[in-house]
């Protein structure tokens, strides 16, 4: 049975209002709560350790799979996922990790997510993590993910972190072959004590690979933010790193964009940038009515749309 809780937590990581149609499994308190696959989505139980084997079959075309992780209990939960796309398939996979802690005990889940995307195959990656309760215990989320992108496979990652957790660290490092291509989208709100660490690495190993990562950030009251954002051409190649943050009250924000060119056709770009909120986009904002609170949210809303 999904719990009130659980409800909204589903809801908040993974969109969902209900039961998912298609290949789904969702993990409760460090166990399986439910799953369902599909002619062309396997999901299989690790033998040796926890986690879960998700197949997709070359050639699948516009199918999902739904894997949320919700925990409502003070524990310490550790999964390992691999993920095998398929060659020319094209799919979406929602994850993310949402946890409800009333105790004054810390709960926290760690993932290590290794994928393989397959020659010409495109996946979209969307994971978020969302904390609430009022125990004084902390919400803790540390993901790792590893990614190998053969010839011209595509990778779309969206990472969202926007409430209530206190610690986390995600660390990212991903592999491209020919032609291959890696789009990251990253959006993280910090506020009171809570600390985040980012960092990715991208190798790009094969001829005419592309790389782009933008990564958009607001840190609140005495919360600390790090983003170490590392790109290696190895080839003749292209890649762009931006990396955004408002900083506000005592926060602390440090940003280390690195790019090294191991070739001479290595075509690498970082941008970093860390300010308050622009004066004058709060006055407009005020003289059309809005409260100076009003206009600080819509301006921070809109940043991290």
């Amino acid at each position: 049975m999904l719990t009130n809780i659980d409800k909204k937590l589903l809801k908040e990581v993974a969109d969902l209002h209900e039961i998912p149609q298609g290949a789904y499994n969702i993990r409760k308190n460090g166990e399986k709560h439910s799953r369902n696959t599909t002619a062309n989505i396997d999901i299989v139980t690790k033998p040796d350790k926890p986690g879960i084997d998700i197949i997709i079959k070359p050639g699948t075309k516009n199918e999902s799979v739904h894997i949320p992780v919700i925990m409502s209990e003070s524990m310490e939960d550790m999964v390992y996922n691999t993920f095998e796309i398929g060659a020319d398939s094209d799919v979406t996979i929602v994850a993310g990790c949402g946890i409800h802690n009333s105790s004054s005990k810390d709960a926290g889940h760690d993932g290590i997510h290794e994928f393989f995307v397959r020659r010409g195959a495109k996946v979209k990656y969307i994971e978020k993590h969302y904390g609430d309760g009022d125990g004084t215990g902390k919400r803790i989320l540390n993901p790792t993910t590893v990614i190998e992108i053969e010839e011209d496979g595509i990778a779309e990652l969206e990472m969202v972190q926007i409430k209530g957790v206190d610690n986390t660290k995600r660390d990212t490092l991903v592999k491209l072959q020919k032609n291959a291509k890696l789009i990251v989208s990253e959006r993280l709100l910090t506020y009171q004590q809570q600390e985040a660490t980012s960092i990715i690495t991208v190798e790009l190993l094969g001829e005419d690979s592309t790389a782009q990562i933008i990564s958009r950030s607001v840190a609140q009251n005495d919360s600390k933010q790090v983003f170490h954002l590392n790109m290696r051409g190895h080839a003749e190649c292209r890649g762009h790193i931006q990396c955004d943050s408002i900083i506000m009250h005592n926060a602390v924000v440090s940003s280390i964009p690195e790019i090294t060119a191991l070739d001479e056709g290595a075509q690498l770009v970082h941008e970093a940038a860390i300010g308050k909120i622009a004066s004058e986009q709060l006055t407009k904002l005020m003289c059309m009515g809005l409260t100076e609170l009003e206009a600080e949210e819509t301006i921070l809303q809109g940043f991290l749309a």
